[in-house]
């Protein structure tokens, strides 16, 4: 049996009410469970943190430069910017942007931007080369979002995606939406794929790399 992948330095696994669950060091943020300075990452609540913890091999090692699309309110984005080092986070939605920025304001490498990852050139003046791509979008075209904003990833980097199948075709089954994804991720090469049930149903999450020129 392969080992699990070593998590990254400034996430731990901790246990939480007798249950041994993921955890960073950082500020509450949603009245989330906490021991001391460490507060509990929610798998059932972070795609990402399922993929943690369902042990995949997601290439973090902490202290990373992330570009996170879709953060919503913060819930995910507020752990990688526990342990990552520049974190911007791309929201299109106002009111949850709103909710967002007190999480930034505890966080001072957290940069909420109130944009389309639909749209990157409107924040391409703001954002560095980034080392990880983190994709966790509601909408249609998930794999056209993927590939417009590999333009920030670093050859070496690393995009973590996570496919909603409902997001993208309430008609058609999961395992076509995920296979039509994979199809039309031309621009990286897949390392790796794992749905996320029962964390969350019907989603898939994808680990992948820049797909290198011959």
């Amino acid at each position: 049996m392969t080992p699990a992948p070593d998590l990254p330095e400034g996430v731990v696994r901790h246990t939480f009410d007798g249950r041994e669950r993921l955890a960073t060091r950082g500020e509450p943020v949603y009245g989330e469970p906490t021991d001391g300075d460490l507060r509990l990452w929610d798998a059932g609540r972070s795609k990402l943190g399922a993929m943690l913890t369902t042990g995949m091999d997601t290439g973090l090692v902490g202290g990373e430069t992330v570009l996170y699309l879709g953060a919503a309110s913060g819930t995910t984005v507020s752990h990688v910017a526990d342990f990552a080092g520049p974190t911007y986070a791309v929201e299109f939605a106002a009111r949850p942007v709103r909710d967002l920025l007190p999480v930034a304001e505890a966080r001072p490498n957290l940069v909420p931007l109130l944009k389309d990852a639909r749209a990157p050139e409107t924040y391409a003046h703001v954002v560095e080369p980034v080392d990880v791509v983190v994709q966790d979008v509601a909408t249609r075209g998930q794999a056209r979002v993927a590939e417009i904003n590999r333009q920030f990833l670093r050859d070496d980097g690393r995009l973590l995606a996570v496919v909603k199948a409902r997001s993208e075709d309430v008609t058609a089954t999961p395992e076509d939406v995920f296979d039509a994804f994979l199809d039309d991720l031309t621009g990286y090469e897949v390392l790796e794929t794992a749905r996320l049930d029962p964390h969350h149903e019907d989603h898939l999450a994808v680990v992948a790399r820049p797909a290198r020129s011959e």
